[in-house]
């Protein structure tokens, strides 16, 4: 199971909210104990980092469209 959740802070601690409708699909009650697998969100950026183009993206699209008409 992966959902998507923010973390929250609690007095001196930091929790995950998991919505009542997960907690329905997996069968899990409060006071249970469950493994949590935390894996941080990437962004785009980080993944791909950040492209500067000297042309318009439409400009290079209709470029890339006019090759594959050759």
């Amino acid at each position: 199971m992966a959902i998507k959740s923010k973390i929250k802070k609690w007095g001196n601690s930091y929790g995950v909210l998991i919505g009542k409708e997960e907690m329905k699909k997996k069968n899990i009650h409060e006071g249970e104990t469950v493994i949590i697998t935390i894996k941080k969100k990437k962004e785009l950026e980080d993944i791909f980092g950040i492209c500067n183009f000297n042309k318009p993206t439409e400009k290079i699209i209709k470029e890339i469209r006019e090759g594959y008409d050759e």
